[in-house]
């Protein structure tokens, strides 16, 4: 059966992805993003599109009351730790506040089960990995902090009104779903992408940011997880509410942990360029090591990645963006 489904921030890197997997599947997609860190070339053609800001009441009371939205998928956010660290309120202003006047709108239009598109972030300094959601919550960031606040409320919520969620913790999303749709961001921040830009002639060199970190090399270690893994967890969770699920949080990666070092020599195997690399000061709110279990989204969502080499991962990014050397602005 067709379902009306809602996702914001669905111009971004995954919220299109998703997209497009609900589409897909036959369901109809309405869209909200205000593309100020997006581009609408990345925006599904068979779905429908609002650019408006998330917090806009009148825009959600017109969409709800025009469409029979059966949940919404929450991802527009601002995603930069270092940023975040510069400028705390832009990040608890966007994504704590404006996701607050969103959900309270949608449940006062009637629309009572959400997907939040949350972060490993929340952890902070892990005590023990592989991070489990019962790990204790210490976000190193404004960033992951204001995504914890969001969880907090959600569970608030939860508990004082009919209204189920589920906030899916993701570690580094990374990866083309396609030759055609794959990471664009403006400005980018995200490693693989970065170190694509020395072969595309973008720029002359990666940096490292802290080779003195406790791991192997010295350099930070993260899960990674492909677009596409994301993209069916945010379905089987959205059918998981549907049928009656309860509100609930699960992380989401592949249990396997990669150093910045491994990911760069990767991206040199996988392109054939040496790409030269630099060795800075830390970068401030960065942890040391961030891997994750996700036993628990297999058993309750019955979800299943399907990338685990970090390899594949860089493959498919290095495939996009030599297809997409000016991102979507070709």
């Amino acid at each position: 059966m067709s379902r009306n489904v809602l996702i914001t921030g669905g111009a971004g890197y995954i919220g299109s992805v998703v997209a497009r997997s609900f589409i897909a599947r036959g369901d109809n997609v309405i869209i909200i993003d205000d593309l100020s860190h997006s581009t609408i070339h990345s925006i599904p053609k068979d779905s429908i599109f609002y650019n408006s800001n998330i917090n806009n009441k009148d825009v959600i009371k017109e969409i709800t009351s025009k469409y029979e939205i059966s949940a919404c998928l929450h991802f527009a956010a601002f995603i930069e730790v270092g940023e975040s660290v510069k400028d705390p309120y832009k990040y608890f202003n966007n994504n704590t506040s404006y996701s607050i006047e969103l959900f309270n709108n949608l449940q006062n239009c009637g629309v009572n089960k959400v997907v939040f598109s949350s972060t490993a972030a929340i952890y902070g300094e892990p005590i023990y990995t592989p991070i489990d959601e019962n790990h204790p919550k210490n976000p190193a960031n404004p960033y992951g902090l204001s995504k914890y606040f969001i969880e907090k409320f959600l569970e608030s919520f939860s508990i004082a009104y009919d209204f189920n969620y589920v906030a899916l913790r993701y570690f580094n999303a990374c990866g083309a779903d396609s030759i055609n749709y794959g990471e664009d961001h403006n400005p980018e921040s995200h490693l693989i992408p970065l170190i694509l830009q020395v072969p595309l002639n973008k720029r002359e060199k990666i940096f490292i940011y802290g080779n003195d970190y406790p791991t192997k090399d010295g350099t930070c270690i993260r899960d990674y997880i492909h677009v596409s893994d994301l993209a069916s967890a945010h379905l089987a969770a959205y059918d998981y509410l549907i049928s009656g699920g309860k509100s609930d949080v699960f992380n989401l990666g592949n249990g396997n942990g990669f150093s910045v070092q491994e990911v760069i020599d990767c991206a040199r195997k996988v392109t054939g360029h040496n790409i030269p690399q630099e060795v800075v000061e830390r970068r401030a709110g960065d942890t040391s090591v961030l891997v994750a279990s996700s036993q628990k989204a297999k058993d309750i969502l019955k979800w299943q990645p399907k990338y685990y080499l970090i390899e594949d991962m860089v493959k498919s990014a290095w495939d996009w963006h030599k297809n997409n050397p000016n991102g979507y602005n070709k």
